[in-house]
Formats: C-alpha cells, structure tokens, sequence
C-alpha cells in the first residue's frame, strides 16, 4: 500500500511538472501570437528593445523550436566545409590561385551587397496585416525585440540551407560552370563572416579600435536609429547609399 502511494506520488509530480511546462511554454509563445494583431502599431512595438539574453518561445513543438535556435560556433562548423568544397570545384577546372584569390574575393563583395540589401528592404519592411506582421516578426521582428537573444543571432543553417540553392542558380546564371562554385564559395564565406561578426558585435567585448567602432555602430541600429546603418560587416553601402546614420550626440556637442 505505501509502495502504491510513493508511485501516486511520483505521478502527481510529474502530471505537475508537464502542467508547468506547458503552461511556461504557451505564456512564451504569446508575444509571437498576438503581433499580428498589433496593425500598424507593431512597426512601434517592435522598436522599443526589451534587453534580456533569453528570447520568447516561438512554437510549441520542441522540435520547430529547435530549428530556431542556433549557436553562434554552429554556422562556421556546418559552412566552412561547404566553401572550401565549392572553392576546389573550382581548382580542380584548371583555376590558378590568383583567379580563385580574385573569384572569391569577389564573391565576398557580393555578399557585402547582398547582406546591405536584404536588411534594409526585407528585414525592415513596413507591416501592418496580420500575416505581414507575423513573418516579419518571426524573420527580423523578434531579433530587434530582443536584441541580445544569444540563439537568434544566426541564420539556422537549414534555412541556409533551403536558400542556397536558388543563389548558386543565380551565380552559375551570371558566370560561367568554372567559376560559379567559387563565387559561390566567396559569398558563402562572406556570410559566414557576417554571422559571426554579428553574433560577436552583440555579445563580444572589443579592445581595439575597428571592432569597437563597428559594435557602436551596429548597437547604435538597434537602439538608437533603426532606419539607419544596415551594413553589419562594413559601413561601405550606407555610405554609397545614403543610409549612414548621424553622428551620436555626445560627438556633436564636441
């Protein structure tokens, strides 16, 4: 009999731990859930930062919410194989090393560009339907929300995945079958670079000068001016475009 309610005990601890979960798992998907009644009010919501390195829950499925959280050392580890196979696609048809040099090179500009562009006008595109909020919020939207969310810093790599294909179309399109797998490859390391450099501009702490500038200035996206400074690895295209945001307030007084 005591044997009987030692095991009606243990049952009822672990009826109230799932009860807990799942009641901790539904208050953290809220905020995803009701963005998309937020209208044109979201675009405001969205931009007042809530400092905290652990973000909302996405989805209750464990294993769709696995998919949206990436460790920062994931990116390089999955990537970086796949550039130097690209890369010696190319070796292999005959490239000497200074053409691969100036190939990959090449295709790390591109995605310079490329990252310059889908910031600006993917990730900050104005939402106010229901849908329109929702994917906005789950593609960029939550990471303005939650700027030090340590596991939503990078782009999880079979997303990456899934949009790899139809840019390695576009770079055999525009090239030819020799040297698209190193372009390809050079824009596969640029975003590499831009992963990583991110993930450290939010949670690294520079010494010297460059680094140092390039965190204030992406920070400075976050939460001082968001329609401004889209560039993450270099200021280059918001210099050409027009995009540089003012200096900070404490340099003009000076």
């Amino acid at each position: 009999m005591g044997r009987r309610s030692e095991l009606a005990g243990e049952g009822d601890e672990r009826i109230w731990w799932f009860c807990f979960r799942d009641s901790l798992k539904s208050k953290r998907i809220k905020e995803r859930e009701r963005v998309g009644h937020l209208g044109e009010s979201y675009q405001e919501w969205v931009h007042q930062p809530i400092v905290s390195k652990e973000g909302p829950r996405f989805f209750g499925s464990d294993f769709w919410e696995f998919l949206t959280r990436t460790e920062w050392w994931v990116i390089p580890l999955v990537w970086l194989p796949v550039v130097c196979w690209f890369v010696s696609k190319s070796i292999v048809m005959g490239h000497t090393l200074p053409q691969i040099t100036l190939m990959v090179v090449t295709g790390i500009g591109v995605w310079t560009l490329l990252e310059y562009t889908l910031h600006r006008f993917l990730f900050h595109i104005k939402t106010k339907s229901y849908w329109g909020n929702t994917m906005h919020y789950l593609l960029h939207g939550c990471h303005h929300k939650h700027p030090m969310d340590g596991l939503r810093l990078v782009f999880p790599p079979a997303a990456t995945a899934v949009l790899c294909f139809p840019f390695y179309n576009l770079f055999k399109l525009i090239s030819t079958p020799s040297t698209a797998p190193a372009l390809f490859g050079g824009g596969l390391l640029g975003y590499v670079m831009y992963d990583v450099t991110h993930y450290y501009l939010h949670h690294g702490q520079p010494t010297s000068e460059v680094p140092k500038n390039l965190k204030k200035y992406h920070l400075n996206h976050h939460f001082r001016i968001q329609n401004k400074g889209f560039g993450i690895t270099s200021s280059l295209w918001d210099k050409v475009f027009g995009t540089l945001p003012t200096s900070m307030p404490a340099e003009k007084s000076r």
